[in-house]
């Protein structure tokens, strides 16, 4: 019985991959054999990225304990979240400047706000924090009790 539903499993991820990969296309890659436009270009418009909402930590080495971001307006706001996400600790206030062009890395310096950060226990003391935006990616160092790393949010 155990051979049976892992072998129906394994099957139903095979279907899942390979569905739509023996499709007949024509030479100009359309199913209804119109000429592709002469205007196609190689290269899509780029979108200056909309990095507001809410934001998640993907190099934790814990599942229950991770970094969690909310951009919002021009603020944003970094927290230690730990228990599966029932405690949260405030480790950075600060200012968010949106990009205004769609080029790669995307970086700003976000300057503090003592006002929120200074009674937080595990808050950055740090004036400023350099985030860097590339390819869906938020990225920014952490410090605590000596270590530094490189913190990789994706948004959610």
């Amino acid at each position: 019985m155990k051979k049976l539903a892992i072998i129906t499993l394994c099957m139903a991820l095979l279907l899942t991959v390979f569905t739509g990969c023996s499709s007949t296309r024509t030479s100009s890659g359309n199913d209804d054999n119109t000429p592709a436009s002469t205007t196609e270009s190689k290269t899509s418009v780029k979108k200056i990225p909309d990095l507001t909402g809410e934001w998640k930590q993907t190099n934790s080495n814990s599942k229950e304990t991770y970094q969690a971001a909310t951009i919002s307006g021009d603020t944003i706001e970094i927290y230690w979240v730990s228990n599966n996400g029932d405690t949260k600790q405030l480790y950075w206030a600060g200012s968010f400047i949106a990009p205004t062009d769609a080029d790669e890395p995307y970086k700003w310096d976000s300057k503090n706000d003592q006002s929120k950060t200074k009674n937080a226990l595990l808050a950055s003391s740090d004036d400023t924090k350099t985030l860097t935006y590339k390819n869906g990616v938020l990225s920014y160092e952490a410090s605590a009790m000596g270590a530094t790393t490189t913190v990789k949010l994706e948004k959610k």
